[in-house]
């Protein structure tokens, strides 16, 4: 992958507390670059939008909660059309790239930078890198326009095609290079973000006037800062018909259980917004919260109450949770993929096999339980209506950015407003469901589902207590 990004953060400060996390320019290192005026002022379709362009000093701020004696805190640079630009239409060569697993909305938003391009800025020349970041080296491309992109916004997957892996940053900036592109749009995770912080990076020390972005992609919705990931919305959709899948299984039969394994390897958000959209859930097991089988306020224990109450009970668990439990050996929990993730066991698979090993055991209560996996079913589909407007959002602001001279950015949604964000900013960690906050309380009101981590500390507590008494 190449050395680590050691660009500063470009921080601009203002009165009251103001701080700026702004994007880097190609203006900051490529001295007397040409300025021209933005097409859009011409465009007929924009002619009746009351000052369509961003004034310089828009921001969105990064925590909108504030008291009367707060300071005004860290904002980002806002995203939308500037009135100067710095690249002629007939000058640009665009490529647009898709990288890590498979997400819905992917061909939206190509279809909407290539569009985006074409018909706002008059950008006729763009490029499809085939097969994800190792198509730059490969020499794999397909010419994109307006009709070859009409409407794969209807199909799921990536007409690009996509890999894991495959980053040599030399390599991918030579190629850009010799292909004479000057803005590249990188569509990916975490991982795939950081490489693109590493190829701006390389283009900087180089001098060249190219413009990289990225467009965050993460159906578990686990990069920080923006609001969401596009196609979370559409995960959450279609994970509910697994869930109601579950559910007619389980109140079927007696003493029914169905478990659903969830998207989710770090974050537990689609597991989590899941359950509280259909309401058919009685257990939520999310990676940011452990959870453990046997004794007082453990799994098993709620389950057999559920089923004593109810009849039947429906389980949704992340594919992250638990895997402390899951793992057999400290070797298994180091293996990687090719983007560097860690690769897990099923926790599906485990958990329902003790579940069945347990009541088997019990020979008090007979059990039927049925496991469905929807993974990659809901990775396959096209974006729903909420995700196929976001996504246009997001590939017409990369384009706007990308045309104004901002490089080294991601764009995203942040308070609802569209923001052009440092690629350190969304690479410096992950977003997980905080089980302190609001959402996950609301969660366990709806489940009335025990909150394992209190009832272990209970527990433990309770012996200690116990112990100290008996010493006495």
């Amino acid at each position: 992958m190449g050395s680590s990004p050691n660009s500063k953060p470009k921080i601009i400060r203002g009165s009251a507390g103001y701080v700026l996390e702004d994007v880097p320019h190609l203006s900051d290192y490529i001295p007397e670059l040409p300025i021209y005026s933005n097409p859009l002022q011409d465009n007929p379709a924009y002619s009746v939008v009351k000052q369509y362009f961003v004034h310089v000093d828009d921001s969105v701020p990064e925590k909108i909660i504030a008291n009367k004696d707060s300071p005004r805190g860290i904002h980002f640079r806002r995203a939308g059309p500037r009135q100067k630009v710095y690249f002629e239409s007939d000058e640009v060569q665009a490529a647009i790239v898709t990288c890590g697993g498979l997400c819905p909305g992917l061909n939206t938003v190509i279809r909407e930078l290539v569009c985006g391009l074409y018909h706002m800025y008059g950008v006729k020349k763009v490029l499809g890198i085939s097969g994800g970041y190792k198509g730059f080296y490969a020499h794999n491309t397909i010419p994109l326009t307006p009709k070859t992109v009409n409407d794969i916004h209807k199909r799921g997957g990536t007409i690009l095609g996509s890999s894991r892996g495959g980053h040599d940053t030399t390599k991918i900036v030579d190629s850009i290079q010799d292909r004479g592109i000057n803005q590249v749009y990188i569509i990916g995770g975490d991982g795939t973000q950081r490489g693109a912080y590493r190829i701006f990076e390389e283009i900087k020390k180089r001098g060249l006037k190219v413009a990289v972005v990225g467009i965050p992609k993460t159906i578990d919705n686990d990069i920080p800062v923006i609001d969401k990931s596009f196609g979370f919305d559409t995960a959450v959709e279609e994970a509910q018909r697994a869930i109601n899948a579950a559910h007619v299984e389980a109140e079927s039969v007696e003493n029914g259980i169905g478990v659903v394994k969830l998207m989710g390897r770090y974050s537990g958000f689609i597991a989590m917004y899941a359950t509280l959209a259909s309401r058919d859930v009685d257990l939520c097991l999310i990676p940011e919260t452990p959870f453990y089988l046997e004794g007082p306020g453990g799994l098993y224990e709620f389950a057999e109450r559920r089923l004593k109450e109810n009849g039947h009970m429906v389980i949704v668990i992340a594919e992250g949770a638990g895997q402390e439990l899951v793992t057999e050996s400290i070797q298994a929990m180091h293996k990687q993929d090719a983007s560097g993730n860690k690769l897990l066991q099923d926790v599906g698979l485990w958990i329902s096999q003790k579940m069945k090993d347990h009541f088997a055991k019990q020979k008090t209560m007979g059990i039927t339980l049925k496991y469905i996996d929807p993974t990659y079913m809901i990775r396959a589909v096209p974006s729903n209506a909420s995700d196929n407007v976001y996504c246009t959002l997001l590939g017409q602001s990369a384009v706007h950015g990308a045309m104004a001279g901002y490089s080294g950015f991601t764009s995203g949604l942040v308070h609802g407003r569209q923001a052009y964000i440092p690629f350190n900013r969304i690479t410096e960690g992950q977003n997980t469901v905080v089980i302190t906050d609001r959402m996950w309380a609301r969660l366990l009101s709806s489940t009335n589902q025990p909150s394992f981590l209190i009832a272990k500390t209970a527990i433990e507590e309770n012996k200690k207590e116990e112990e100290e008494s008996f010493n006495l």
